[in-house]
């Protein structure tokens, strides 16, 4: 049964399609080697030529012809989930590949997905673009019977449930580039409160359309070579990427109970809002330094006791410094010269994935764990 709010979660499972890598064994290989998986943009998604300019004031163009991109996002077996082709052809890619990611998810760690139905299986997913909505009406196609749940974030997590018969919290989550880490967090909330016994927890994130990067490249945001220089005194933005994580979480007590394989363990999360400050999407170091301090409060840990930190470290001149002086702050808390703390970002591999930067992150930490290594950070 539920217990306190403090309850350590344990991972038991997790699936992953990202730049370069397709699970998390091909993962651990790309981050061991050291490997950047950013190319140019596939001529399957746009026409690159088209668009890049490098002045951003001109309209429809970018600053970057770069990003870290899935091989064949077109792809996908409906037999096998039981979807009709017209109804799989009136999807949005990413509902597809949180199918096929959870599925392989789930088989990792060790669960028959049938053994699931009925069952207080929860399902929390981070999304926050929906470029596929775009295509259809750029291609002015109309609308089917199937459109409307094919395009809906809410859909992308209730199609897991339905297809599965979950009974617990099915919930699509947008809290734009943490929403894969807000899905984790509330995921964990809700094993806690015994909403449910299982959850699957992460996010997804696909571009199908130049239009977000174009309107990325007019904020300034994007680097004009296409890299995350993460903490490196060039960083000048980050290069947008793409792909999906799923985590299985459950109770610490019950994955032992049960004999699951315990991959690692979350002892506490927080989140919170930086409020009025500075800018709309600027970040706040003393918001930064509460939830920290929050987070590890609620595991019970001390900060000199953290060894390594996977940062959000997009890589951009404003956001990176905030970001490790508000991480200093709290984390050389009583810590001797003795007691070194790592930092590193999955961005300078793969890119910025948006919706599923925080569990592509997540994912990561798990494989150093796994693997007692930490993995090279490019480009600084």
């Amino acid at each position: 049964g539920p217990g306190s709010a403090t309850e350590t979660i344990a991972i038991i499972g997790m699936g992953c399609r990202f730049p370069g890598a397709e699970n998390p064994q091909a993962f651990w290989q790309l981050l061991h080697d050291g490997t950047d998986a950013i190319r140019e943009v596939p001529a399957s998604r746009w026409d690159r030529h088209a668009f890049s300019d490098q002045n951003p004031d001109l309209p429809d163009n970018m600053t970057t012809r770069r990003g870290g991109f899935l091989d064949d996002v077109a792809a996908f077996d409906a037999q096998f989930f039981g979807i009709a082709p017209l109804e799989a052809h009136s999807m949005d890619p990413q509902q597809r590949l949180v199918l096929e990611v959870s599925w392989e998810a789930v088989e990792h760690a060790g669960i028959a997905a049938e053994t699931l139905a009925g069952s207080h299986t929860g399902v929390f997913l981070g999304m926050s673009t929906h470029d596929y909505a775009h295509v259809h009406a750029q291609h002015a196609t109309t609308a089917d019977a199937y459109s409307g749940s094919g395009n809906a974030f809410s859909i992308a997590a209730n199609r897991l449930s339905y297809l599965w018969d979950l009974r617990g919290p099915s919930v699509a989550v947008d809290t734009a580039c943490s929403s894969s880490l807000v899905a984790v967090h509330q995921a964990c909330q809700s094993l806690r409160l015994g909403e449910c016994d299982v959850a699957l927890a992460g996010g997804v994130n696909l571009m199908l359309t130049p239009d977000v990067t174009i309107a990325f490249s007019h904020a300034g945001m994007l680097a004009a070579d296409g890299h995350c220089k993460t903490f490196d005194a060039g960083a000048d933005g980050y290069v947008r990427g793409e792909g999906c994580g799923i985590v299985i979480l459950k109770r610490r007590a019950d994955a032992v109970k049960d004999g699951d394989r315990i991959l690692a363990l979350i002892k506490g999360s927080a989140i919170n809002q930086d409020g009025r400050t500075n800018g709309l999407t600027a970040p706040n170091g003393l918001s930064q330094q509460a939830v920290v301090r929050q987070a590890l409060h609620n595991a019970g840990v001390a900060a000199s006791r953290i060894s390594y930190v996977e940062a959000h470290g997009t890589g951009t001149s404003l956001g990176d410094p905030i970001e490790v002086n508000a991480l200093k702050e709290v984390l050389m808390e009583h810590r001797t010269q003795e007691q070194p703390c790592w930092i590193g970002s999955v961005k300078t591999n793969i890119g910025h994935l948006e919706a599923a930067a925080g569990i592509a992150g997540l994912i990561k930490v798990v494989l150093s764990l796994q693997h007692d290594e930490i993995f090279p950070h490019l480009h600084l």
